[in-house]
């Protein structure tokens, strides 16, 4: 209880200290730059500048869509702009990164966040845009940056963007702020709109003994997401979507708890059909995939067989640390996460393995190497897989 409070006034503080539009942005030293003709720098040492800091990661999606954009800007921009990124990754990790992405902009190493602290958010990318001054002019995307923007900028025009504004506590704290259950509670049913400033997020309570897997909670999804879950946790590769939601769809948050764990998802898709006109069914279609097989029987015995009986579900694009997992649950992270097709396990293997590793996303044969080392392959077929469709009545 000490730390988690310690933990909520070090938050409150970062929003008091978090400066506004307008303000003189906060002294930061950039300590570890790579990609830079110098290796640390100071923010007031730009001064004459409009400064990009934009918050980042190898595994985030939509942090590595968004490079190009940046690149382009600072192109335009060589002598007036200086974009900077900043990661919590270590300094190999993202040199790693650049030896396959070579890049025109600056990359800060932050493993000790110091510089997030001084620019409070949870959810990248973050983007802040300093003027030649020094002083902050928005926290926003970074596609909201155009060349428009920095013109005006540096033409002392007022600017308006879009300002992002995270919600700074835990998804843990989140879901008992809005979706608090007592132990007794046996079954209920809550929806809410989308809450501003938090990422999206899916959770089955695995790790609570009183509601593992007899509840849910989603928070900030859109509905075909939902949909994606409650059919049988569908990644976006086996969808057939008619429906095609814009980037401006609704978000939703929900929270389920049923009696009996048998009647999570049935009562799911239940719920969700009798609010929603969406609908949703599962067919067959011939796709080509990359099939898993083992190739090296010695070297996929040499993987760690669980003793724990612990089943735990970490990964992320590039990364994976499962405990107890089988190879069909591998072949879903190597098609999630991994090389960003479908796969189909035909390891005919039913073990409870524990697997960790990570690779680059931007280097597929890191990828390949270690599955090499694990005696697994991956083949081009033909093969009949689930699919999930998604349509509205009118559509067919």
């Amino acid at each position: 209880m000490k730390k988690l409070t310690l933990l909520l006034l070090f938050i409150a503080n970062a929003t008091f200290a978090q400066v506004k539009n307008g303000e003189v942005a906060p002294e930061i030293n950039f300590t570890t730059i790579l990609n830079s003709p110098v290796k640390s720098i100071r923010l007031n040492q730009l001064k004459g500048k409009v400064v990009l800091i934009d918050f980042w990661a190898t595994w985030c999606g939509a942090c590595l869509e968004a490079m190009p954009h940046l690149k382009l800007l600072q192109q335009k921009y060589p002598a007036q702009l200086q974009v900077i990124t900043v990661t919590n990754e270590t300094a190999k990790r993202t040199s790693l990164y650049l030896d396959k992405r070579p890049s025109n902009l600056w990359f800060a190493v932050d493993t000790t966040l110091l510089i997030d602290q001084a620019f409070p958010h949870r959810v990248i990318p973050h983007t802040i845009l300093i003027s030649p001054d020094g002083r902050l002019i928005a926290a926003t995307n970074p596609e909201a940056i155009t060349d428009k923007i920095i013109d005006s900028v540096l033409n002392r025009q007022e600017v308006h963007l879009p300002a992002k504004k995270d919600n700074l506590l835990s998804h843990e704290e989140l879901m008992k702020h809005n979706f608090y259950a007592a132990d007794t509670v046996r079954s209920r049913f809550m929806m809410l709109p989308e809450i501003a400033g938090v990422s999206g997020m899916i959770t089955t309570h695995l790790n609570d003994g009183i509601f593992a897997r007899r509840r849910v909670t989603c928070i900030n999804l859109p509905l075909t997401t939902l949909y994606m879950f409650a059919y049988g946790d569908f990644p976006r590769s086996r969808v057939i979507d008619k429906v095609k939601e814009d980037s401006g769809a609704p978000q939703y948050c929900l929270d389920l708890i049923v009696k009996n764990k048998a009647d999570l998802m049935p009562t799911l898709r239940r719920e969700l059909s009798e609010r929603f006109d969406l609908q949703a069914r599962i067919e067959q279609v011939e796709k080509e995939v990359q099939v898993l097989r083992i190739a090296d029987t010695g070297k996929f015995n040499t993987i760690a067989r669980n003793k724990s009986g612990l089943r735990t579900y970490e990964s992320r694009h590039g990364e994976i640390d499962q405990q107890s997992i089988t190879m069909t649950d591998f072949a879903g992270f190597l098609e999630t996460y991994g090389i960003g097709k479908l796969v189909v396990d035909e390891t005919l293997n039913t073990e409870k393995l524990d697997i960790k590793f990570s690779f680059q996303p931007e280097d597929p044969q890191s990828l390949q190497d270690i599955l090499t080392g694990m005696g697994l392959s991956l083949t081009k077929k033909l093969r009949q897989v689930d699919m999930l469709l998604l349509y509205k009545q009118e559509a067919l």
